[in-house]
């Protein structure tokens, strides 16, 4: 018959076994320490618990003794709970706001580049150039002159490029041009002085420089006076100048339409003949001068050189191409 199972007197799981008082005492030893190290276990398991309650119930009133009342700690976290609260229901606001006022705005509008932003902070940023009507003829800045002056303004008619643009440009393009033209780019003092000098009605050679056959290419008439060249206070443009400014406006250009075009060219090497002592170019301005871009030419060297050009257009059997308005 298999022995009867006993337990223990406090109730505890049935031991196999009847055993000594050593091993009971032994025994207890090791289920006191499986109790306490239960404990923590427990204890450890139990404080998110704990953690999770005491968020959750944060927002509770604490007792103490007759009175009830919130602890520091609990008004804090309750506090920084709304506030988190506030500040995500504003952020949520504004971004809704501003989607709205994105769907508003037109499709397809560009944001502002940087010089436009920069347009109302620096005096060196520009609008584009005004509508060449709204320019007026004369300039009450511009020293008056009687009669008709002349002049010898210098262009290139073949490819060259400055800050990546092509500067080209030759008596061809100013023919057709529909409206004046603007001789922008001028950035020599001298020149420059020569242009704010010009009358509307005075007349100028058009000469292709820089080119295999540089000369004398026709005439173009000025027909507006000096403004600001307001390319060169433009970022891009062939002859930006960033010491030029609203306040400090250092360029001006003219206004010029087409007049004539030669039937044939006078040639740089022609001009330097005429030049020589007793021809009838010996003082001429652009011979002294040779790198100035605009220069005065008196009227015996302007009626010499468009005699010049009739004879050569004759001996060719050719005609100049002219405009009505031409003298």
């Amino acid at each position: 018959m298999p022995p009867r199972k006993r337990t223990t007197d406090e109730g505890d799981e049935p031991v196999a076994k009847r055993r000594s008082s050593r091993q009971a005492a032994a025994a207890a030893s090791i289920k006191k320490i499986d109790e306490d190290q239960g404990s923590v276990d427990k204890a450890r398991k139990a404080a998110p618990s704990r953690t999770k309650e005491k968020i959750a119930t944060s927002g509770k009133d604490e007792s103490k003794g007759d009175g009830v009342k919130k602890t520091k700690a609990t008004a804090k976290a309750t506090t920084d709970t709304k506030d988190e609260k506030k500040t995500h229901a504003k952020k949520g606001k504004q971004a809704k706001a501003k989607k709205e006022d994105e769907d508003d705005k037109p499709k397809g509008k560009a944001k502002p580049s940087k010089s436009e932003k920069d347009d109302t902070k620096s005096p060196r940023a520009v609008s584009e150039d005004p509508d060449i009507d709204s320019i007026p003829t004369t300039n009450p800045d511009a020293p008056r002159h009687d009669g008709e002056w002349y002049w010898l303004m210098k262009a290139e008619p073949e490819s060259r490029f400055e800050n990546g643009i092509d500067v080209r440009f030759s008596i061809d393009d100013l023919r057709a041009r529909e409206k004046p033209e603007g001789w922008d780019g001028i950035r020599a003092y001298a020149a420059r002085n020569h242009m704010r000098n010009m009358n509307a009605g005075d007349k100028a050679f058009f000469y292709h420089s820089n080119c295999k056959e540089p000369g004398i290419a026709g005439v173009m008439e000025i027909v507006k006076e000096f403004s600001e060249d307001k390319s060169a206070r433009r970022p891009g443009t062939p002859y930006y100048d960033p010491q030029s400014s609203k306040d400090n406006i250092r360029w001006s250009l003219v206004h010029v339409e087409f007049r004539k075009k030669f039937a044939v060219p006078i040639g740089l090497k022609e001009l330097r003949e005429l030049g020589k002592p007793g021809g009838p170019l010996e003082n001429m301005m652009m011979l002294k001068q040779g790198r100035l871009s605009v220069s005065r030419v008196s009227a015996e060297e302007w009626k010499a050189l468009n005699e010049i050009a009739d004879e050569k257009a004759e001996e060719a059997g050719l005609k100049h191409e002219t405009t009505k308005l031409v003298k």
